[in-house]
């Protein structure tokens, strides 16, 4: 033990061993699944959404492998038209409400949220525990209508398709009604956790980036999902009531549910990414080792994302019927949502030059995600031109660009975090070969898949199309061998994530050497995620001053007994 002065006064600097001496590993306290169903610690109600996620990404996912078996030739393989209808509309339902939407968010979000601003929890504990309650509850939903009749409408449930067809509509959109509520409970309890909960020190200005993001999404839910959720009811009401709201039969109007839906669903598409745009300013901060360049933009531009696209639902309908007034307005909303999205993109570029690169695994996430989502934001603002748009719209160009920006940028996001995180989560350490092997069989396999279908589309080749012209069949036939190569990916990551689970090398508490709180506690964390008060003097991201100045933590009494943790500086309580 040695002795130093700080202010006039003699502390005492303890060095310890490991951070068990200050409580037990949260992951074997009190076992049981009772224990996890009953919990409020916001680490395992985010590792209960991350299970539930990411099965319901492998049942989607094998959707869509389904899917690009039946399309290897125009002629009908293994099933007919009406079973390829339930199949894509299941695909597309599962992908978005069950596992993009909540993947981020809710999944790493929560468990990592609270320990990046020095709290012990969300402010609302048991509300969050509601949260994921509310969100299997329509889980189920979803699946009782798979089970009963799935329905064919397509995961936007157009009307009047929607009030006439004779699927289990009501089921489905009964399940999506009740994860809006999960939804909003879990961006309320965000916004609050970061308004009131925030460790001394930790000014706006010193927030990681991720919370950044998450403070943006969390206002999206807050304000946009009500009106899914309300016209979600009003659908059901129209099927079970025969109320005339979007029935023209009675006096209603179908396009109106358009213009209710992608009110929504538009800004639903900025929760499914600007989540992601916090993780891959975390990956390049950490792995260019440099102090990320343009902070306060890179910031703002979430919330200008969360505003602006809440006012750009009308480019879904530009052949909708609307007033060419109307048209031209959302072209130019559509165009103006690019700047704060490039403005992200522009700043990681600059973080990066002349940094320390370490390409580990999740650094080359983090650049396939600036590659691939930027080939989806500039294919997105091609389809924001009116003429172009009317030539696309509905091809499969349309579905290449949704999943260059969904998959190439949210789960490639998602994966990076996930790669990042996973020492924190688990304690352990995978196998960095395989992970660098996955990524690069994903990045060519996602590639080979949806590069062809942007072809198709331009060429004309109409999406959700059950059978389609011979001369589309060598693009469908490369696309859908892509789909096999994305699976060999996917199943080599949670070979290797599994094996890590139980026979991987131990992490120490900050194994990428990054700055943030969330990484100046043990791996995996403290029940109570900190064993002091931590108190915030620089911010995550001052890679150019001494680690030693980073953090300090002080107890709120006259003596302070200081305590060095490898090389955080910390105080005993």
């Amino acid at each position: 033990m040695a002795t130093t002065a700080t202010n006039g006064n003699a502390l005492k600097i303890q060095q310890f061993s490991s951070s068990e001496e200050f409580s037990h590993n949260f992951l074997k306290a009190k076992p049981g699944i009772w224990n996890w169903m009953t919990t409020v610690d916001h680490k395992k109600i985010g590792l209960m959404y991350l299970a539930s996620v990411v099965f319901f990404f492998f049942v989607g996912g094998m959707l869509a492998i389904t899917l690009r078996l039946e399309l290897l030739s125009p002629a009908q393989n293994f099933m007919d038209a009406d079973t390829y209808n339930r199949i894509f509309t299941l695909h597309g339902a599962v992908m978005v409400f069950l596992f993009i939407i909540p993947s981020i968010p809710a999944a790493l979000g929560n468990f990592l949220l609270p320990m990046m601003i020095g709290a012990k929890d969300v402010a609302f504990p048991r509300l969050n525990l509601a949260s994921f309650y509310i969100y299997s509850i329509g889980a189920l939903f979803t699946l009782i209508s798979t089970g009963l009749n799935p329905i064919d409408t397509g995961w936007t449930f157009y009307t009047p398709y929607s009030t006439s067809t004779g699927t289990a509509v009501i089921w489905m959109t009964l399940g999506v009604f009740v994860m809006g509520f999960s939804s909003i409970l879990t961006g309320l309890n965000f916004i609050v956790t970061l308004h009131k909960l925030r460790a001394p020190g930790l000014s706006w200005g010193k927030l990681p980036l991720f919370c950044w993001s998450i403070y943006a999404t969390s206002i999206i839910q807050v304000l946009a999902t009500p009106v899914l959720a309300i016209t979600l009811l009003l659908l059901i009401m129209e099927r079970a009531l025969g109320i005339g709201i979007f029935d023209p039969a009675m006096g209603g109007d179908p396009v109106l549910y358009q213009h209710f839906f992608w009110f929504y669903s538009h800004p639903a598409v900025y929760i499914m990414i600007v989540p992601a745009f916090g993780i891959i300013s975390e990956l390049i901060a950490t792995f260019s080792k440099k102090t990320i360049f343009g902070y306060w933009p890179i910031a703002l531009s979430s919330l200008a994302i969360a505003f602006i696209g809440s006012l750009v639902w009308g480019h879904h309908m530009f052949v909708a019927g609307q007033s060419e007034l109307a048209v031209v307005v959302f072209s130019f909303l559509t165009f103006f949502v690019g700047i704060p999205t490039g403005i992200k993109i522009l700043n990681w570029v600059a973080t990066m030059y002349r940094g320390s690169i370490l390409l580990a695994s999740p650094m080359l996430y983090a650049l396939y995600f600036l590659f691939l989502f930027t080939i989806g934001g500039v294919t997105g603002i091609m389809l924001g031109a009116i003429g172009v748009n009317v030539h696309l719209h509905d091809t499969y160009y349309v579905v290449a660009h949704f999943h260059y920006v969904m998959m190439g940028g949210t789960v490639f996001a998602f994966l990076g975090g996930l790669h990042f995180w996973w020492p924190k989560i688990t304690g352990k350490m995978y196998n960095e070969f395989w992970a660098k092997v996955a990524g690069v069989i994903l990045f060519f396999g996602f590639n080979l898949t949806f590069l062809p279908q942007f072809i198709m589309g331009s060429q004309g080749m109409p999406r959700r199309y059950y059978s389609y012209i011979e001369q589309f069949q060598s693009m469908h036939v490369y696309s859908t061998y892509g789909s096999w190569v994305l699976l060999l990916g996917f199943l080599i990551i949670g070979a290797y994530l599994l094996h890590s689970m139980f026979r991987g090398e131990k992490a120490t508490s900050n194994p990428w050497n990054a700055r943030s709180l969330d990484w100046m506690t043990s791996s995996p964390p403290d029940e109570h995620n900190f064993p002091y008060s931590p108190v915030v003097i620089h911010g995550p991201y001052d890679y150019h001053k001494p680690e030693s100045e980073f953090l300090l933590g002080i107890a709120g009494s006259d003596h302070h007994e200081e305590i060095t943790v490898g090389t955080e500086t910390k105080v005993k309580q």
